[in-house]
């Protein structure tokens, strides 16, 4: 699995190259410095409230205090929305919905998701609802010859809600543990688009109550801010229940992370750290600082 430092290489260096010697000892913290350090994490799509609170820290004026503890607890703070996910729910399977816009990451994430839950020595099913694009269902099939396991589709043009509920259904008849649920790229925009997840939560709850148990967004790592604004309107029609953010390893703008978890009210749960199955792992606040700060 690729490791946290160097999945954030790119915004590390947009933080720390013009500004690494604030971070020495004994360090001259003036207006300038104030200036360069605000700059830094502007350039990596820091949200603006946290660089306010970073600045306004009573101890970033203390030359006495190493700066970089204090910018890197700060960092950490912001996380008030702990991850709370467990792949367990009181019945099962597990139904989780992967929805989000185009080019996110959605199918790769579905696959990946079931990597892990295998990891966690559960049986999971991947449902191709992606009946939209003709290159979906290929692809989460690739995905599951990798991950080993099973795939139900109904093929192009299929009814997307059919297909999931076929997908809980053969879960229940095969005893899997978790079902996980690809879904079609949409934006909010897109009424009968938005209107298709409900009629997808609505037929996974007949085929199994309390269906879907998760449903999580995925946001494309590399867009920074705007991420923030597409989830936003997305939360808007339909109740999520988490985060994932794709990408990380090709992103200078990993620094609006903490805006998903504050300005949304949603934990941030899992991260894209690269491109491999296994480079999907749970979101900690702590290792995501110290791969944007680095070594010390």
């Amino acid at each position: 699995m690729k490791s946290w430092i160097d999945a954030l290489a790119r915004t590390r260096a947009v933080i720390s190259g013009g500004i690494r010697g604030l971070f020495r000892a004994g360090s001259a913290r003036g207006r300038e410095e104030k200036d360069k350090l605000e700059e830094a994490l502007v350039s990596a799509d820091v949200p603006l409230w946290l660089i306010q609170q970073i600045l306004a820290e009573p101890n970033v004026k203390q030359s006495s205090l190493p700066l970089r503890s204090v910018v890197e607890q700060t960092l950490i703070d912001a996380f008030s929305k702990k991850t709370s996910f467990a792949w367990e729910s009181a019945v099962k399977p597990m139904v989780i919905l992967v929805v989000g816009v185009n080019g996110s990451g959605k199918t790769t994430t579905a696959a990946k998701l079931a990597w892990l839950a295998k990891q966690q020595g559960l049986t999971p099913i991947l449902a191709a609802a992606d009946t939209y694009r003709a290159a979906a269902t290929e692809q989460i099939k690739k995905w599951a010859a990798i991950v080993d396991c099973d795939v139900v589709s109904g093929g192009e043009g299929a009814d997307s809600a059919a297909v999931s509920f076929d997908a809980v259904k053969a879960a229940i008849s095969r005893k899997a543990d978790v079902v996980i649920i690809d879904t079609a790229g949409r934006m909010h925009t897109n009424k009968p688009l938005m209107d298709e997840l409900g009629k997808i939560c609505r037929s996974v709850g007949k085929s199994l109550p309390g269906a879907p148990h998760e449903t999580l967004l995925v946001l494309d790592g590399t867009l920074g801010n705007n991420a923030v604004t597409q989830a936003k309107l997305f939360s808007e029609c339909i109740a999520l229940t988490g985060v994932v953010i794709t990408k990380l390893d090709g992103s200078a703008k990993a620094g609006f992370i903490p805006a998903v978890n504050k300005e949304l009210g949603l934990p941030v749960v899992f991260v894209g750290l690269g491109e491999e199955a296994g480079d999907l792992t749970v979101f900690d606040p702590a290792e995501f600082v110290k791969g944007l700060m680095g070594p010390e």
